[in-house]
């Protein structure tokens, strides 16, 4: 009898949610479908931020450098979610890890920092992301760019360079305002002392440099010509806030071979639009005035609504809802949509005429 032949048959004699009651006083990650991982290790990584290493349930279907993944936990009595990066190359014992930043007002993350112990439980979703290096590329020559927690994705990519022998030429420029603040430097200086296809550069930009392999100022031509001269030879992929990577777009973009890029904050949403829009919540029955620049989970927010959100920079899905009516556009690329969808995207859309969303 099959696996899920025999999940069918059980599931009409007991209830998901009472296996998961039973079975996790038996073990915590013990689940009929949610994926759950126990804190296996916690490490800090620098001044603000720490390491925790998870290993989930069967349910965890993998994932691949450079991806991110959603992470679940009871604050105070109400569930979380945010999206945070793995950090880590795909291990034999099935063990994943992320790094997590404290971010000052922050829900989860100072939770994660302060509070999540060994031995804790967390919910995770199914990894994404296109942040990748793809087989056909790794021998070619690269620039990994990084800016604070920009890093986390990144180092899973140089993991696995470096698993597979550096096949590539790779140079990381890694910015922070502080010394303490960089994550994993005993690491990376081990890499560039193992390999000579590997470089690393610090930047600094509230501290003077003061080692070989540190220099200081924020994102320039300049600072780039002098950490890599040949640029217009590389692939380069830059991760950081939504300012850092504009910055580094518009230096980089007609200069190199090509450019990928993933922003850790909120997007700037440039919209002159004005007045405002009705929007309708189809499940709740509430309908309320929305401005049409602002986006519709900030503008949910406003009106005392929380849904669910991980990343508000439209990657990770999570706050992804049915609109049944109405004209929204996506404010990243300027799309229109009228017709009804199934996973419009919050954080980075607004109405443009009154809308229904099925919530």
């Amino acid at each position: 009898m099959t696996a899920p032949l025999l999940q069918r048959l059980t599931h009409t004699l007991v209830k998901p949610s009472v296996f998961d009651f039973w079975a996790g006083r038996l073990n915590p990650v013990w689940s009929w479908h949610r994926t759950l991982a126990r804190v296996a290790e916690r490490y800090p990584e620098s001044a603000d931020a720490v390491t925790l290493v998870l290993a989930p349930n069967r349910h965890f279907v993998g994932f691949e450098p450079g991806q991110h993944i959603n992470i679940t936990a009871d604050v105070n009595g109400r569930r979380v979610t945010r999206s945070y990066s793995l950090t880590g190359i795909p291990r034999p014992d099935g063990k994943i890890s992320i790094t997590v930043k404290e971010v000052a007002g922050g829900t989860l993350s100072p939770h994660l920092c302060r509070k999540t112990q060994v031995g804790d439980v967390l919910e995770l979703g199914t990894a994404f992301g296109e942040m990748l290096l793809p087989p056909a590329k790794q021998a070619q020559k690269h620039l990994f760019l990084a800016a604070g927690s920009g890093i986390t994705p990144l180092v899973a990519l140089i993991r696995s360079q470096a698993a597979a022998g550096m096949p590539g030429d790779l140079t990381l420029v890694y910015w922070a305002s502080k010394r303490e603040e960089f994550c994993f430097v005993r690491e990376l200086r081990e890499l560039a002392e193992k390999y000579s296809s590997f470089r690393v550069q610090f930047v600094l930009t509230q501290q003077s440099e003061c080692l070989p392999d540190e220099k200081t100022g924020r994102i320039s031509s300049e600072l780039l010509m002098r950490c890599v001269p040949d640029l217009a030879s590389r692939h380069v992929a830059c991760c950081g806030t939504d300012g850092f990577v504009q910055a580094t777009a518009k230096l980089v973009t007609d200069t190199a071979r090509s450019f990928q890029a993933e922003s850790f904050s909120p997007p700037t949403f440039g919209s002159d639009a004005t007045g405002t829009v009705q929007v309708r919540l189809a499940v709740s029955g509430r309908t309320f005035e929305v401005p049409v620049g602002e986006s519709l989970l900030s503008a949910l927010e406003a009106q005392g609504e929380q849904p669910e959100y991980g990343c508000r920079m439209g990657i990770c899905n999570t706050c992804a809802c049915g609109k049944a009516t109405g004209t929204t556009q996506d404010m990243i690329n300027g799309d229109i949509s009228t017709e009804p969808v199934q996973a419009l995207r919050l954080c980075i859309s607004r109405a443009t005429t009154d809308i229904t969303l099925e919530l």
